[in-house]
């Protein structure tokens, strides 16, 4: 399996309408190559004029954990090219970023989800270029999360920097999919091109789109494998929670757990009211002390979710109905459980974290609501889910 950066190196005439042109990269440090080169040094290398970069949430260099952390504007040291921050003092790129190019190159590894900034920055960049008369093309990476479509479709006037636009959370795309339906759906006049993959097969075992033999590297701080990944659907959710999602642990966005709650009986009331949403996976009673973040230095008992190895079953595993579930279960166990954090989360600041994340309140009134039951959550998602499914069907490359 080729990844697009990697087609783009081996094939001379991919690169050709390149010649002449300067060149940006939009990339953090899992645009590498298949031998592990970072995509700017394998694309200065093979001629081209790279007269820019640009870097998203968490910064080029991958260096920022938390959301809200901004990223300057700096100077690259190898190459003395401006890189352009689009997590700092601007999420679009300005006017004067834009004239620094002809053609930028996306090379930047998703995680298949709705509320992963980089969709929302691909967006951004995208409505820049056609405004300023630019070339954009995505350099196709795998959604490690696969075709699979779970979630409510975000609600109109609930856009923002985690919800770029009306699609569900997990929406099952590549990048460069996405891009394709972001300019049917704003209908954007802009030259956009997808350099495929080769050998991309994403519903196909064992990675379901994720190629076994290839490396996993951090496209952010806390997506350190292919499990948190797979889970991220789900235990994004977390972010808008008392609960820790596992920040300030090596196994981050693959766990949720709380000092004051005991999670063998939350895992017992899930399976009792909707054991079906817990297919897939293994749930692994753990206990956990963050070292930073939510419930510091304070010993948590909580879950780990393992969508890996014999446990994994692809078509079976849910993560957000999963997450969904336990905030569930935790409201029935404890009525008057302070479930969900009020702060401003990624500048939405009179909107609660858990609505954002989610396009919409409808998750967390369900939860909320003592009368409701799983099959309610069911009705609202499976309708989205349909609809999404047939709505992306024109934009699938593979």
């Amino acid at each position: 399996m080729k990844f697009g950066i990697d087609r783009l190196l081996a094939d001379p005439d991919l690169r050709k309408p390149l010649e002449g042109k300067r060149v940006a990269l939009l990339a953090h440090p899992a645009s590498v190559t298949e031998d592990l080169t970072h995509s700017l040094d394998a694309l200065v290398a093979a001629g081209l004029n790279v007269s820019a970069m640009f870097g998203p949430q968490h910064g080029v260099r991958g260096d920022l954990q938390d959301n809200m952390m901004e990223s300057p504007d700096f100077t690259d040291p190898t190459y003395g090219i401006p890189v352009f921050s689009l997590y700092g003092e601007v999420r679009r790129p300005t006017g004067q970023s834009m004239h620094t190019f002809d053609v930028m190159l996306v090379d930047l590894q998703d995680l298949g989800c709705r509320i992963y900034t980089y969709v929302t920055t691909l967006l951004y960049v995208l409505q820049a270029a056609a405004e300023h008369g630019k070339e954009v093309w995505v350099l196709d990476r795998p959604n490690p999360a696969g075709r699979p479509i779970e979630g409510l479709t975000l609600r109109p006037g609930w856009e923002s920097f985690v919800g770029a636009g009306p699609m569900p959370m997990r929406h099952g795309l590549t990048l460069g999919e996405l891009g394709r339906w972001f300019i049917a759906h704003y209908k954007l006049d802009v030259a956009y091109r997808v350099i495929e993959m080769e050998g991309y097969a994403p519903d196909a075992a064992p990675g379901f789109g994720w190629p076994t033999d290839r490396i996993w590297i951090n496209p952010s701080p806390n997506a350190a494998n292919l499990n948190m990944a797979r889970a991220y659907a789900g235990t994004v959710m977390l972010e808008g929670a008392t609960l820790s999602e596992g920040r300030g642990t090596t196994r981050p966005l693959e766990l949720f757990g709380a000092p004051d709650i005991d999670a063998k009986a939350v895992l017992a009331e899930m399976r009792r009211l909707a054991p079906e949403w817990l297919g897939g996976c293994a749930l692994r009673e753990i206990w956990f002390e963050p070292t930073f973040h939510k419930h510091v230095k304070t010993l948590c008992s909580g879950l780990h979710i393992h969508a890996e190895g014999r446990f994994y079953d692809h078509g079976a595993f849910k993560p957000w109905r999963l997450q969904a579930l336990a905030f569930k279960a935790i409201r029935r166990l404890y009525p008057d459980y302070p479930l969900w954090r009020d702060f401003p989360y990624e500048y939405e600041f009179d909107k609660l974290a858990i609505d954002v994340i989610n396009g919409g309140p409808a998750l967390r009134e369900w939860a909320d609501d003592p009368a409701s039951q799983p099959g309610d959550l069911d009705s609202l998602s499976r309708a989205d889910e349909a609809a999404w499914s047939e709505e992306r069907a024109p934009f699938l490359l593979y």
